[in-house]
C-alpha cells in the first residue's frame, strides 16, 4: 500500500451498531471470493450509517450484474431496493429521485451495463443533474456472464469472447462523464474501504448526480489488474498539493492516467450545483413532492363514449 487514508469514525459507528445491523441481511453473499463488491457493499453501508440515512430513508437500485445480487443482502431490516434492468436502472432511480426527494436514491451498475446498453440514461442524468449517488462498479468485464469483454477492458488483453485480445480502447469513465459538464465526479478502490467510505459519503451530500466510479478487483476473470497491481499505483487528490477539486479542467487532466498514477476522491465538485428539481421554473415556491401530488381521478367521464 502505497499511501495512508484517515480512519472513518468507527466510534460513530460503533455508537449507531443498531441502525449498521439494519442493513445487514440473512441472506448469504454468493459473490467470489476476493470480489470487489464485498467492500463496496460495506463501504455504503458505513457511508449511509455515519451519514445518518436509516434503512427506511433510502432506495437503493441495482442494474444487472454481479453487483446486483447485492439487491437481496442489503437493508434488510424495513429498507427498500430496485433490481431493474439491464443498463436502465439510472432512469428507474431518477424517476424515484424526483418523484420523491426527501428519500436517499442511490443507484449502482456495472461498466458493461452502464457504457455499452446504458450510456444514453447516464448522459442525461448528468445534464439534468438528478439528485441521486450513481456507484459505477468498473471491474473491466462483464462478470456475471463469465468474463466477456466490456467498454473498460484494457487493449490487447485477452478475454472469454475475445481469445486474441481487446482491439479497442478502453472508454475511461470519468474522462467521459467530465466531459459532460458534471456537478460532481469522483474515484475510489474496492479494495480501500476507508476511502471509499468517505468518498460516497461526499456523494450522498451532493445536491445533484454525484457520480462515483469504483475501479474494482475481480478475482475471477480480470486478471490483468489484480489488487496488488491497484495499490502501487493509486494516489488521492487530496494529497496533491495544490489540487482544487472545483477546477474542472484540472479534474480532467487528474482523470487522464489510467496505468502509472491513478488518481482516487473527489475529482470534480460543483458545490454549488443546482439540480434538476430545483431548475424547473413551474416548482419554484412549490413545498410538496410530487409524491404527495398524486390524486385519484374519475375517469369516467372520459371513457364513457366507449363503454
Amino acid at each position: 500500500m502505497s499511501y495512508q487514508n484517515p480512519i472513518p469514525d468507527y466510534q460513530l459507528l460503533a455508537d449507531r451498531k443498531q441502525e449498521y445491523m439494519k442493513y445487514e441481511s440473512s441472506q448469504k453473499l454468493t459473490w467470489c471470493e476476493g470480489c470487489g463488491n464485498f467492500g463496496i457493499q460495506k463501504a455504503l453501508e458505513r457511508a449511509l450509517v455515519l451519514e445518518g440515512i436509516t434503512t427506511n430513508n433510502v432506495l437503493m437500485c441495482f442494474d444487472i450484474g454481479c453487483h446486483g445480487n447485492g439487491s437481496d443482502k442489503i437493508a434488510g431490516i424495513g429498507g427498500y431496493t430496485l433490481h431493474g434492468l439491464h443498463g436502465r436502472i439510472i432512469s428507474a432511480a431518477a424517476g424515484a429521485a424526483l418523484a420523491n426527494p426527501r428519500i436517499k436514491v442511490v443507484a449502482e451498475a456495472g461498466d458493461g451495463g452502464t457504457f455499452s446498453e446504458g450510456p444514453g440514461h447516464l448522459i442525461h442524468a448528468v445534464r439534468s443533474n438528478y439528485p441521486m449517488l450513481f456507484i459505477l462498479h468498473n471491474n473491466e468485464n462483464y462478470g456475471l456472464t463469465t468474463g466477456q469483454a466490456s467498454a473498460m477492458t484494457r487493449k490487447g488483453y485477452p478475454m472469454n469472447g475475445s481469445p486474441d485480445g481487446v482491439g479497442a480502447e478502453p472508454i475511461n469513465a470519468c474522462d467521459f462523464v467530465l466531459g459532460l459538464k458534471p456537478s460532481f465526479v469522483a474515484r475510489a478502490f474496492s479494495n480501500d474501504v476507508s476511502h471509499m467510505t468517505d468518498v460516497l459519503r461526499a456523494g450522498l451530500r451532493h445536491n445533484g448526480f454525484a457520480f462515483v466510479e469504483v475501479l474494482q478487483t475481480c478475482p475471477t476473470y480480470n486478471k490483468a489488474t489484480p489488487e496488488p497491481w491497484y495499490w502501487d499505483k493509486l494516489r488521492p487528490v487530496d494529497q496533491i498539493k495544490g489540487y482544487d477539486a472545483s477546477n474542472l479542467k484540472m479534474a480532467r487532466e487528474a482523470a487522464q492516467d489510467m496505468d502509472k498514477e491513478i488518481k482516487v476522491g473527489v475529482l470534480y465538485q460543483d458545490k454549488n450545483s443546482v439540480n434538476f428539481l430545483e431548475r424547473l421554473p413551474g416548482r419554484k415556491g412549490i413545498k410538496t413532492a410530487l409524491v404527495d401530488e398524486v390524486k385519484a381521478f374519475d375517469i369516467a367521464k372520459l371513457i364513457g363514449p366507449y363503454r
